[in-house]
This record gives C-alpha cells, structure tokens and sequence, in this order.
C-alpha cells in the first residue's frame, strides 16, 4: 500500500463528514436564510426613506422606527378594512341564504316535478354524515391553525427585527463588510449595495405608484356600479395586483367579481372586462414610463425571473425576483463593453432593396419572375442573362 493512500482515504472521508454536515445543517437553517433573505431586501427597499431623514439630522434608529410604524400602521389598516369588508359580507350572505335556498327549491321543484320544502332540506343537511365528519374534522383541525397562525406570526416578526437591524445599522454593516476586502473590491461591493438599493427601492415605489393608480381606477368602476364595498376592494386590488407578479391583476380581480356577481350578475362580466382591459394598459402604457428609471429590464426577462424565483423560494422568490435581476444587470452592465452598431437595415428588421426602384416596379418584377427562379438572387440578375419568356 503506498504511504499516501491511508492519509488520503482518511481526507476523503473527512471532507464526506464535512459535506454532509453541511448539507444537514443547510436543510436545519434554510428557513432563517430565507427570513434574512427577505429582510435584507426590506431593508434595502426602505433605505432611500431612512437615508433621507438621516440626512436631515434624524438618529438613524429612530428614522427606521418611524418608517416601520408607517408601514405597521398601513398594514394593520389594510386587513382591518378587509376585515370589516369580508365579515359583512359574510353576515348579509348568511341573513340571506334563507332566500337563496328557497328559490333554488322552488326552481328545483318547478323544474323536476318535485315537492320539496326547506324544512326537509335543512334536516337533511343538518344530519348527514359528511357534514359531521367535517366538523369533527374541523374541531380536531383547530389546533393546528393555531400552530401555524403563531409560527406565522414568529416568522413575521422575526423578519422585521431583522430588517430593522440592517437598516438602522446599515453603515456599521457596510464598514464591518469592507474591512475584510481589499481596497480594490470595496469600491466594487460599495457600488453593488448602491445598486441593489436603487433597485429595490424604486422597484417598491413604482409598485406602490402603480397600486395607487389602479386601486383609483377600480373605485370609479365599482362606485359606479353600486358595488358594496367599493374603498375596501379598490385598496385590495391596488395591492394584490401590483405586489404578486405576474397574475396578481387576475388573482385580485376574483373578489370584486365575487361581490359584484352577488349584487347582478352582469356587474361579474363588466368588472372582469375592466379587469383585461386594465391589465393591458398597465403592462404596455403605464409601467413602462414608471419603471423606465427604476426597473429596466425586458418583459421577457421579468417574466421568466418570476418563475425561476418561484421555482426556487415560492412566492417569496416570486417577489423579490424582478428586483434582484435588475440590480444584477445594472451591476455587470458596467463591466461589459459595447459598441457603436452598424447603420444597417438588417438591424432594424428590414429588407434591403435595390436603390432607386419604385415599390411597384418591384412588386411587378417579383410577380412576373419565371417559375422557379430562385427568388432574390435570380431577381438581382442583369436582364440579358435571363431565359427568354414564351
């Protein structure tokens, strides 16, 4: 046996040891990592706010207080206006249902010869066993809500003691990161923060801009449709439709459509018009002036970033996607050299033709061109060198 072999066996296993270690530990730690995550780019989104206050003389602690009471107190405003909005809704559907069941009985009786009344219909409901297994299942399922509702909260908070504690500390962050990097690299990484805050920030205000516009917009269509609840559910649209990407427009529109349906079902179909028409002016008309200066990037390439952040971290990856793409183009633009581009038509999509001919001569010389004449390169022919016609 040669003299290296036993040591080398003995490094082998101890770098297997330290892989799956690793791997065990990473699978132990993945859901701190994306609680971090989140809260690094929270924090990079509220930087411009809590930069400027500090600016102005403000402690920096206490500007990032005041930003997160701002947002907490939006927050908390927002569900407790949905809040109020769905338990009404609940509470009127519920005083009416009496009505409902009694005019899908009649229909049902007028339609199938039937003699049913809703008496028996509610005995039946009220007895039968899918409904009492789903309630014993519901019983036994409460523990668990709760369980997950509390970790919820948890999770929450710990992604805003964490944000705050880089946005509060964000130049001891910088420094201590710096520190480690020679001075070459530290303009680098310093550039890259810069960017990522740039990005972040401008790609949130844009959103919320753009959510502001839209929830205007779906006011005035249910305010004047008489649909109940019209402040709450312009808000949810706003929201819903600009901070989930991609289907978030469809995905809010649900619940408009669901309480318009209730008051006609007519208003159903004119809010979801509303909603494509909308959508579509939004996409080609309205984020592209808004995001022009924040969020650069091809459609192509947001859409596609969408999916890969789904694919990887859920709807977590879903939002933060668009702007780490960007930062991460902005950031090796600078390193990429361009040049200056041909003034060539093929550039733009168009066809070269001859100097000097008019468009009808060309359509005539195309349209009489004999069978099988090789197309453009027989057309560019000289005429003596083309075979008599009959």
């Amino acid at each position: 046996m040669p003299a290296w072999l036993p040591r080398a066996m003995v490094l082998a296993l101890a770098l297997y040891a330290c892989f799956r270690l690793g791997s065990w530990a990473f699978d132990q730690l993945i859901g701190l990592l994306i609680n971090v995550l989140i809260a690094f780019f929270l924090a990079l989104a509220i930087e411009p706010a809590v930069s400027r206050m500090s600016a102005a003389g403000m402690r920096r602690g206490l500007a990032t207080f005041l930003v997160f009471l701002a947002v907490l107190i939006a927050s908390v405003g927002f569900v407790v206006m949905l809040g109020s909005m769905l338990a009404g809704q609940i509470v009127d559907m519920v005083d009416e249902f009496p009505k409902y069941l009694d005019s899908v009985i009649n229909w049902v009786n007028q339609t199938f010869h039937t003699e049913l009344s809703r008496v028996e219909v509610q005995d039946s409901l009220l007895h039968s066993d899918w409904l009492q297994k789903y309630v014993q299942n519901s019983a036994s399922g409460v523990l668990d809500v709760s369980t997950t509702v509390l970790g919820g909260l948890f999770r929450l908070l710990t992604i805003f003691l964490f944000s705050f504690y880089f946005a509060a500390d964000g130049p001891r962050l910088r420094r201590g990161l710096c520190s480690v990097l020679p001075p070459s690299r530290q303009a680098e990484v310093l550039r890259a923060w810069e960017i990522a805050v740039a990005k972040t920030g401008g790609y949130l205000y844009s959103r919320g801009l753009m959510a502001l516009v839209s929830g205007i917009a779906h006011y005035v269509l249910l305010a004047a449709l008489g649909v109940p609840y019209a402040p709450a559910l312009a808000v949810w649209v706003g929201l819903v439709s600009q901070f989930i990407p991609t289907i978030g427009t469809y995905l809010a529109g649900a619940l408009p459509m669901l309480i318009a349906f209730t008051v006609n079902p007519w208003y159903a179909l004119w809010v979801l018009g509303f909603v494509v028409v909308y959508q579509q002016f939004e996409n080609y008309v309205l984020q592209p002036k808004l995001t022009a200066r924040t969020v650069d990037i091809h459609p192509a390439v947001a859409f596609g970033s969408v999916i890969a952040g789904t694919a990887l971290m859920g709807a977590v990856g879903a939002l933060i996607a668009i702007p780490a793409v960007a930062t991460l183009q902005a950031f090796l633009g600078a390193y990429v050299k361009r040049y200056d581009v041909t003034d060539d038509p093929r550039v733009q999509g168009r066809h070269q033709w001859q100097r000097g001919e008019a468009l009808s001569a060309r359509v005539r010389r195309l349209w009489h061109a004999p069978e099988g004449d090789g197309g453009t390169q027989e057309a560019d022919e000289e005429p003596q060198n083309r075979p008599p016609r009959s």
